[in-house]
Order: C-alpha cells, then sequence, then structure tokens
C-alpha cells in the first residue's frame, strides 16, 4: 500500500511540475507566433482599453487553446514518466 501511494504522490507532482513547464512554455510560445502572425506583442491586459475586442477575443481563445493541449500532454507525459520510473526501480 505504501509503494501505491508514494506512486500517486510521485504522479501528482510529476503532473504539477510538468504542467507548470509546458504552461510557461506554452505561454512563450503563443506569445512568439502571436508577435510574428499580427505584428504586434501579444496583449497583457485583455481589459485594457487600447486592446481591441476581436485582438482580445482572438488572443484568449488562441491561448486557452494551446493551454488545454499542454495540460492534457503534460498530465499524460508525467503518468507516463513516472510508470517507467517506478517499474525500472522495482
Amino acid at each position: 500500500m505504501a509503494d501505491n501511494e508514494d506512486q500517486t504522490l510521485a504522479v501528482k507532482v510529476g503532473t504539477v511540475a510538468l504542467t507548470l513547464a509546458a504552461g510557461w512554455l506554452a505561454q512563450k510560445l503563443v506569445s512568439f507566433v502571436w508577435a510574428r502572425a499580427t505584428g504586434h506583442d501579444a496583449p497583457e491586459d485583455l481589459d485594457d482599453e487600447e486592446v481591441g475586442i476581436v485582438s482580445a477575443v482572438s488572443f484568449a481563445a488562441v491561448a486557452a487553446g494551446v493551454s488545454v493541449l499542454a495540460r492534457r500532454y503534460a498530465g499524460r507525459s508525467a503518468k507516463g514518466l513516472v510508470a517507467r520510473l517506478t517499474s525500472s526501480t522495482s
């Protein structure tokens, strides 16, 4: 039972670490692609009056979509990585 709890804790810690890293990387990627595609820096404050509504909604949709993909990939990768590590040490 302790091994199962250790594995569950390892999966949770791994998932959190990979999710944070994936989120940071996704943010950087979206900002870079946005700047290249639009010629403008990515909006930092979507409530700013200088940011157009179309630009704000478009950026929010793209950022949210990439965030979901990154989170799902990170979760699956963490589980697979922990499974490989725990099976090789057993």
